[in-house]
């Protein structure tokens, strides 16, 4: 009896020997789940034929009533998590983990995003805890999809469900900037190797459009909620972003501060803001777009053009002795030129890059302005640009509407020294008290222009005088109605009222 027992023992440790051998041998492909997208395999286990005497036989009956069974140890991303008793089990659960996100994701290809095994292992006395194991499995597994992965410079940009849905998204990038008719007759012309005829006058044409950098495209598991639409993805491409950047406005805030601190010009943030102006008052709440955006690829666009352009003509200035300084004539009218000039254009994203003139044919010459101004100078007569009327100083108030009152002149103030100056040739036309202006000159300049000088604290000309440019025609004062020491400087022609900045030589 004890010799039995002993010869039934080396069966059995040769039967577990023979049982690891053969895992070890064997690849677990039984069965592989493709739709399921994981490498959940089941390991074959050898059946071997042993040939004994009757003694053996019998033994092997013996062996046959002993608790043997199979077991299956569970593997995720090669972590052994547990085992189970039932393989079918770890099917099922699976198949259950895809359906629930089935009908959410009904469009995609769902499988399981980890690399899943059972090896099976022979056993005496099996005490696993299914349940268990079932668990963590469960909690360690994840659903993908498989997705197309679109790569510019080796790096994910942005996934998509199919090559299909990529050629989409390349094609609507393109339309984002061409017609689909531009765009079929530039993939038509490079289908048949042809070149696409140059424009008319007044038409443009594309040549090409590309893309400034390669996208190329990878099947990679990704979770669904990383799967984008074609709209989403070109979004993406153009502005690289899916999200805005939104700054909130506090107290103290200003829009020039809030654009600097997030690396945006006045220019960028009035554009990303169409809403508002550089004037407008921000309240406290306000929501900025402060997006910087940042195009992973551009589009390309090469087009050509033919166009009618104007030449224009130029001026020619003669001088004539006999005539009054500031007086002109045309003797000849000036005319435009034609040409037709074809160009080659080069666009990135919309935007002008490079603007090459082709060929240029002129089919009407310009015709040269001829105008004659005269040189001829009189003390009487003013020359028609203005001097400064005072030495030095500022202007504290320019023309326009003031304290509910609109301000006739320009007042200037702080000069050098208070001495007042006529801005140029004429005749004193009045000289004299004229109420809220105080002491004030007026001076014609026999030219249509008129010049008044107010608030004098003396004057030093008379009426019917002759004074030439920079002569000094009183003292800067404060009289009349007049809140501090300045000139009041006016500029009247042919009688009506007029801006002096816009006849002031400085």
């Amino acid at each position: 009896m004890e010799d039995y027992k002993s010869r039934l023992n080396q069966l059995q440790e040769k039967l577990i020997g023979l049982t690891k051998k053969n895992i070890n041998l064997f690849k677990h492909t039984s069965k592989q789940y493709k739709k399921l997208g994981t490498s959940l395999c089941i390991a074959a286990l050898l059946t071997t034929s042993v040939h004994t005497t009757d003694r053996v036989s019998a033994e092997s009956t013996h062996l046959a009533k002993l608790n043997v069974e199979t077991i299956y140890h569970v593997y995720v991303d090669n972590n052994r998590i547990g085992a189970v008793d039932d393989n079918n089990l770890v099917d099922q659960l699976i198949s259950n983990k895809i359906n629930k996100y089935s009908n959410e994701y009904s469009a995609l290809n769902l499988v399981v995003g980890e690399n899943v095994k059972l090896i099976p292992e022979v056993v005496f006395n099996s005490r696993t805890n299914t349940s268990l194991t079932l668990a963590a499995l469960e909690e360690n597994l994840t659903i993908k999809a498989e997705a197309t992965a679109l790569k510019v410079d080796g790096e994910a940009i942005a996934y998509v469900s199919s090559e299909e849905e990529y050629e989409a998204v390349l094609t609507k990038l393109k339309l984002q900037y061409v017609s689909e008719e531009q765009l079929l007759a530039v993939l038509n012309a490079k289908e048949n190797n042809q070149t696409i005829a140059d424009p008319a006058v007044g038409e443009r044409v594309i040549k090409d459009v590309r893309l400034s950098k390669d996208i190329t495209v990878d099947k990679v598991p990704v979770y669904p909620k990383m799967i984008l639409s074609v709209d989403d993805a070109v979004k993406q491409l153009i502005l690289g972003t899916l999200e805005d950047d939104v700054y909130v406005v506090e107290p103290g805030d200003v829009l020039g501060a809030i654009a600097q601190a997030h690396g945006l010009s006045m220019q960028d943030i009035l554009a990303l803001n169409p809403s508002i102006t550089e004037n407008t008052l921000l309240q406290i709440g306000d929501k900025l777009n402060v997006t910087i955006y940042e195009p992973v690829v551009k589009v390309i666009i090469e087009e050509a053009t033919k166009i009618k352009e104007e030449i224009p003509f130029q001026t020619e200035t003669k001088e004539d002795k006999n005539m009054w300084r500031g007086d002109t004539k045309v003797l000849q009218a000036g005319q435009a030129g034609e040409r037709v000039v074809s160009y080659n254009i080069a666009r990135e994203n919309g935007r002008t890059i490079q603007r090459q003139i082709v060929s240029e044919n002129i089919t009407k010459e310009p015709q040269t302005r001829i105008v004659v101004k005269g040189t001829k100078v009189a003390t009487s007569r003013g020359t028609g640009r203005l001097a400064w009327p005072a030495v030095g100083g500022y202007i504290s108030s320019y023309q326009g509407m003031r304290w509910g009152r609109f301000h006739r002149g320009i007042d200037i103030a702080r000069p050098t020294n208070r001495n007042i100056l006529a801005a140029d040739n004429g005749t004193v036309s009045f000289a004299g008290w004229d109420g809220g202006y105080g002491n004030k000159v007026m001076i014609n300049h026999n030219n249509g222009m008129t010049t008044l000088y107010a608030h004098l604290s003396s004057i030093d000309v008379r009426v019917g005088q002759t004074v030439s440019q920079g002569q000094k025609v009183g003292v800067m004062g404060s009289t009349g109605n007049s809140t501090g020491v300045h000139l009041h400087f006016e500029v009247l022609q042919n009688g009506k009222l007029k801006n002096p900045m816009d006849f002031l030589n400085r």
